[in-house]
């Protein structure tokens, strides 16, 4: 997710994206049992794994959801390497995530908030199991964390107020702000939301405390920087081999409305000065991983300033010199996702490439970069010596821990916890697909048919259309929006990466702005086009629906000529001019604002053209939305009841931009089949 401008929601040459102009990515359907949203929360889900320094265990967090008690549960999960049965690590009722092996082998740090906690602290656990010991007890909360080299310490980031130095003084003022008669909120800087919530005036900071507990050290504190206040993660920051200094990703700009985050290094000690490496830079650094060697920095930079889909660079600091060389400069991908090979001569990354997720060798003698994976997404890279961990996953296989072959690209699979329920689930086959868009230029697009597709029957279609706008949609699992859910309610089911999606170079990306609207709008009735002249598709039996930028593209649909019976705004942004109101809504525009070129700015805007809604359509909201807040959905309802359209609005008083809670969620998909059904039913023999 990035922290500014993305509505939604975080190789080889565009040309190598697709082979075919079609190629099936799965296999018919394996089993019988319906894929309904209710076995969807029944799988388990997998978070990023930690592998363990001699590369011979993985400890992975494993989420079950209880439907009756409309919530999850996580665990972490050891699993060997080499293959065999899964031991289960830790069982508290409390949720442990984050996990982390210490250098030395012997302990997993992870995050957990047990017993009489009020916040996440920071636990470690023996590899071999037993009980689980508290090693912070931080009043406001410990995240991020990472060991150490010398496995005696711990790193973790709370958020703090600066004029407060003792952790009972912190704790204290909790209490003050929860207990407070009034619930007024006051600002004088932008920004003061993100995604869901409001910010308030801590900064986040790293510390260090020793593994038998004790007192913390502050490391940024006193240095003039902090993480991120929207968000951060162990990736934003980490260690050197050697334990004496820490790079972390900061943003240097004290407007509030011109982020510009950059890598500042720092003794570990927190008792010297902190130095900013990139202090001419216009845009932003992110991901800082140092060699094992310790000879080297690699970092992540954009170019762009006030873009979050720009090409991001690999970037190679020799720390002896302090020269600085980019290893990706001629390369049309993204570098994300980095970790260094245990011999210090390449990284690796998990690329955004063409609608997969793959992983690339890069070396540092340079040369082009070389993609290790081909087929699935892969996701969590871990590497330790020779040995190397991912999670791999497509539209049909949930996230699975796997052994990946860096030399072959093979993986091999070590995680079961779903194979009961894939085998009897009902799916159909996942194509992709190529057609004339915009431009004339190549689109891709997944099609997942529904179970037991037969090409001599007719079937309704249902168009997908994906956020961002600049997230490309890849093959891998989505929950809020189940492909497989909605094919096995007898739709055929697209996903089009229309100009401006991720993953086909910086040119198909940047090519919608400023207008986000022309180049999507025309690469989405295309699709529906391409759709209409397969013989098993029925032209009169189409809808379109999507989140965020999707809806934000389905109220564009409602003003111009399409194909579609009905459509589905989730989250939309309706009116530009309103969005103002978002959480990143003071930011300055990469382009202009709507008091500067106000005709050309409501030309890009869903509303100027509510004159022409006629299409029946379904609006979904909630209200703790900050990145398209809630107005949007009532705006565009209200206008569509007033101009009587059939419309209805889904709220919900306690989601975000997702609907997120189990029992919501399932009357979310109830909401959006009926709606379905209602404007174009399925096939009688898939109802």
């Amino acid at each position: 997710m990035n922290k500014r401008g993305e509505i939604l929601m975080p190789v080889l040459f565009r040309g190598l994206a697709v082979v075919f102009a079609c190629f099936t990515v799965t296999a018919q359907a394996q089993g019988t049992t319906p894929y309904t949203a209710e076995a969807m929360w029944g799988l388990a889900r997998l978070g990023n794994p930690a592998l363990s320094p001699d590369g011979t265990l993985a400890v992975v967090p494993v989420t079950r959801y209880d439907l009756a008690a409309n919530k999850g549960s996580t665990d972490l999960w050891m699993i060997p390497t080499a293959g065999g049965a899964a031991r289960q690590l830790t069982s508290d009722q409390a949720n442990d995530t984050s996990p982390a092996f210490s250098p030395d082998g012997r302990w997993v740090a992870f995050l957990s908030k047990r017993g009489d906690d009020e916040q996440n602290q920071v636990y470690v656990i023996a590899v071999n199991g037993g009980e689980a010991r508290r090693v912070t007890n931080v009043p406001v909360g410990a995240g991020a964390l990472k060991w150490f080299p010398d496995s005696k310490r711990l790193a973790f980031v709370a958020d703090v107020w600066p004029d407060l130095v003792k952790w009972e003084d912190q704790g204290k003022r909790l209490k003050e702000r929860a207990d407070a008669k009034t619930s007024a909120k006051v600002w004088e800087r932008a920004p003061i939301a993100y995604w869901d919530h409001f910010l308030d005036d801590r900064e986040p900071h790293l510390y260090s405390i020793a593994l038998d507990g004790g007192e913390t050290t502050a490391i940024t504190r006193g240095s003039g920087f902090w993480l991120s206040k929207q968000e951060y993660s162990a990736s934003s920051y980490d260690i050197s081999p050697d334990g004496t200094e820490i790079a972390f990703v900061a943003d240097r700009d004290r407007s509030g409305i011109d982020a510009n985050d950059d890598i500042i290094v720092i003794p570990a000690c927190g008792c010297k000065p902190a130095r900013d490496l990139n202090a001419a830079s216009v845009a932003d650094e992110s991901g800082p991983v140092y060699s094992p060697d310790g000879k080297y920095l690699a970092y992540a930079q954009k170019r762009t300033p006030r873009f979050y889909a720009d090409t991001q660079r690999l970037m190679l600091l020799d720390r002896t010199s302090g020269a600085t060389r980019g290893l990706t400069e001629q390369w049309d991908r993204s570098a994300d996702g980095l970790v260094w090979a245990g011999d210090s001569k390449a990284l690796y990354g998990v690329i955004d490439d063409a609608a997969t997720s793959r992983v690339y060798r890069f070396a540092l003698t340079g040369g082009a970069p070389r993609a290790v994976t081909a087929a699935s997404s892969y996701s969590g890279l871990g590497i330790a010596g020779k040995n190397a961990i991912a999670l791999r996953q497509s539209f049909s296989e949930p996230a699975t821990l796997v052994r990946l072959d860096l030399a072959k690209g093979a993986a091999t699979k070590l995680s079961d916890f779903n194979d009961g329920a894939l085998a009897s689930l009902a799916m159909g086959k996942v194509e992709s697909v190529t057609y004339k868009g915009a431009r004339n230029d190549d689109v891709q697009m997944w099609v997942i048919y529904p179970p037991g597709f037969d090409p001599a029957k007719k079937y309704p279609v249902y168009m997908l259309l994906h956020g961002g706008p600049h997230n490309g949609i890849q093959d891998a699992v989505t929950y809020r929006w189940n492909a497989h859910v909605f094919a096995n309610w007898g739709y055929i089911v697209t996903w089009h990466n229309f100009h401006g999606s991720s993953g086909f170079g910086q040119a198909f990306a940047d090519s919608i702005n400023p207008d986000r609207i022309t180049m999507p709008y025309e690469d989405t009735i295309k699709a529906a086009d391409w759709l209409k002249s397969q013989p098993y598709v029925d032209a009169d039996r189409m809808v379109a629906g999507g989140g965020s930028y999707g809806g934000f593209l389905a109220a564009t649909l409602l003003g111009r000529p399409h194909p579609f019976k009905a459509l589905i705004a989730h989250a939309a942004v309706y009116d530009n001019f309103t969005q103002i109101g978002a959480d990143y809504g003071a930011s300055k525009d990469r382009f202009f604002n709507y008091w500067e070129k106000p005709e050309e700015f409501a030309r890009y805007s869903p509303h100027t053209s509510a004159g022409h809604f006629v299409t029946p359509t379904l609006v979904i909201h909630g209200q703790l939305d900050q990145r398209v807040p809630v107005n949007h959905g009532i705006e565009l309802f209200n206008t569509l009841q007033t101009r009587g359209v059939p419309s209805k609005l889904v709220y919900f008083p306690d989601e975000n931009h997702w609907v997120l809670k189990p029992g919501n969620s399932l009357f979310w998909y109830q909401s959006v089949h009926d709606w379905l059904v209602k404007y174009a039913p399925p096939t009688a023999a898939a109802r």
